[in-house]
């Protein structure tokens, strides 16, 4: 009797701790962005530009620099953003919590692939090695998640970050 209770025990003790553990991953960290603005880096300047946007919705949390994710519409054409702002390539949308229905990385992803969306810097170093990348598609609806550069990625990996990398903060080097 004394071994079915203790399982008994260990069992609803695995239960809690999966469904906190899942909960807290999902839902709890994560905050409504409010009163965000949507930026390009312009080719001309090199400076990030505030552009026209509607339909603005974000996510993020201060546990992760990268957990932020956005969605809005744009009614500025895509030949006029490409013309105008820096550009990038081999991006890959970050899959963002399944309530945040906005926000289908998959789709956004062959949008990316099959030349129906653009990516765009949006912002360098963010925070320290993270960039904010944009992505506008034909129709005008735009995604924005954070990815980590080549600074952030040496950081967290644990290679020599070197003298090319803007320095974080807090450190007196």
């Amino acid at each position: 009797m004394n071994g079915k209770i203790i399982g008994i025990a260990i069992m609803f003790s695995a239960f809690v701790a999966g469904v906190s553990l899942y909960y807290l991953q999902i839902y709890a960290f994560y905050d409504q962005v409010i009163n965000d603005d949507v930026h390009l880096i312009s080719v001309g300047s090199n400076v990030s530009e505030s552009i026209q946007f509607e339909n603005f919705e974000a996510i993020d949390a201060e546990s992760s620099p990268i957990r932020y994710r956005a969605c809005f519409t744009t009614k500025l054409p895509l030949s006029e953003l490409k013309n105008s702002y820096v550009t990038i390539k081999n991006v890959t949308p970050r899959n963002a919590p399944w309530w945040f229905d906005c926000f289908n990385s998959e789709t956004i992803g062959m949008d990316l692939l099959n030349g129906e969306a653009l990516s765009f810097l949006g912002q360098k170093n963010i925070e320290f090695g993270v960039d904010r990348i944009v992505s506008i598609n034909k129709q005008g609806q735009g995604f924005v998640w954070h990815e980590l550069n080549d600074c952030g990625k040496k950081a967290y990996d644990g290679t020599v970050v070197g003298e090319q990398c803007p320095r974080k903060k807090g450190v007196n080097k």
